[in-house]
């Protein structure tokens, strides 16, 4: 099969999404049903691209402006011969209007993927969910997600699926504390808290405040407690400012951006990973510094509770309550080091299982002919995958 995927980014871009989105192009060229994947990224890449897997034809030029990106898509599905794609994914629900059009002009079925807070809501666009009934199948990274979602999308749960964020348990392993780390930041002989994400006024749900709300008391118990902020962005002056007016600057160190390569380095500089939000769709961090053999906190407002298997893997804790993130953080400060057994549930492997179950149910006629796209997941918890 020739696959079409329009995405927001992946090779060369930074965050979860851009992420998932080099695990899902490599997870469908390693189908043995593939023959080819186009991806055409919507935003431009910032990092150097590298590692494309053998069978993905990835094309930057497309990136640009809507109009631009509109048309690359176009010239690319209307200058072909009709069904030289068989399927066309849209990794974005921002990016449906110009997925639609793909799908049309192909006469392919079209996947929607969709991975946190900008499908809890009705989506801005009335153009957007006027189109919504036009997709055949759905993938959510989170049960939390697909629910959300399903409470004003014009679709049905059959019609979607549940495939997790996966960790590359070779990428990442646990390890000593890196002295020049420590050095750098002043954390010699200290309790490490570590949260790592952007710091976006847009995105201010990730728990930083909590956690430094949390912090003078959890600070009477643990004395020689620090919290390490890795990532940046516009709203890093307010939380600076923040951590001054609790009286805790001496104790929180904003390291700014990680580069890729030493994230594992920071991960394991962590006592506990720390990241208590609401409004994860998943969040990939968890399973990094899981990873890494460093406990982990989530929330239980958000779908972080699913990256750790709702407490088999880290500690939930409630981010509306004080008590139950310092109770969280303390509780995974007593947790020893190590790699749990059951982070394989969201290996490399099952990922690329569950993806190619979801292509063939795709194009075995899915919603159109009426074919039981709920052998995964049908709207159950994720635990109920039998890939696990």
């Amino acid at each position: 099969m020739n696959i079409l995927a329009l995405l927001t980014n992946a090779f060369g871009g930074r965050g979860g999404i851009a992420k998932f989105n080099r695990d899902l192009c490599r997870a469908l060229s390693a189908d043995p049903l593939t023959a080819h994947v186009t991806a055409l990224p919507r935003v431009e890449p910032v990092d150097p691209i590298g590692d494309i897997p053998e069978r993905v034809d990835y094309r930057p030029a497309a990136a640009g402006v809507k109009l631009k990106y509109a048309w690359q898509v176009l010239r690319h599905t209307s200058k072909v011969q009709r069904s030289t794609f068989d399927a066309v994914i849209c990794g974005h629900i921002n990016l449906l209007p110009v997925a639609v059009l793909a799908s049309w002009l192909q006469g392919a079925p079209l996947l929607l993927v969709l991975h946190g807070i900008d499908a809890w809501t009705p989506h801005d666009s009335g153009i957007v969910r006027t189109l919504l009934p036009q997709v055949d199948t759905f993938v959510t990274v989170s049960q939390c997600t697909k629910e959300r979602f399903l409470e004003w999308a014009p679709l049905q749960a059959e019609q979607g699926r549940v495939v997790p964020d996966c960790i590359d348990l070779d990428a990442y392993s646990p390890g000593p504390k890196r002295d020049d780390l420590l050095d750098r930041y002043g954390l010699r002989d200290r309790t490490i808290l570590l949260t790592l994400g952007r710091l976006s006024s847009d995105e201010q749900y990730k728990g930083h405040d909590e956690v430094l709300e949390a912090l003078p008391e959890l600070a009477n118990t643990v004395p020689n407690v620090a919290y390490l902020v890795c990532g940046d962005g516009d709203d890093r002056p307010r939380l600076e400012a923040k951590a001054e007016q609790l009286g805790i600057g001496d104790r929180v160190v904003f390291a700014g951006y990680v580069p890729e390569e030493e994230k594992e380095d920071h991960y394991r500089l962590a006592d506990a990973f720390v990241m208590p939000g609401r409004g994860e769709g998943f969040g990939i961090v968890y399973l990094e510094a899981l990873a890494c053999g460093v406990p982990v906190v989530a929330s239980s407002a958000d779908a972080s509770r699913e990256a750790v298997r709702d407490g088999e893997l880290g500690v939930v804790a409630d981010p509306d309550d004080p008590h139950s993130i310092q109770r969280g953080i303390r509780t995974a400060l007593r947790e020893p080091r190590g790699v749990p057994d059951g982070l394989k549930y969201f290996s490399v492997e099952r990922f690329r299982e569950r993806w190619q179950r979801v292509m063939k149910t795709l194009l075995d006629g899915g919603k159109r002919k009426g074919a039981d796209v709920s052998e995964d997941m049908p709207g159950a918890p994720v635990e109920s995958d039998p890939v696990a």
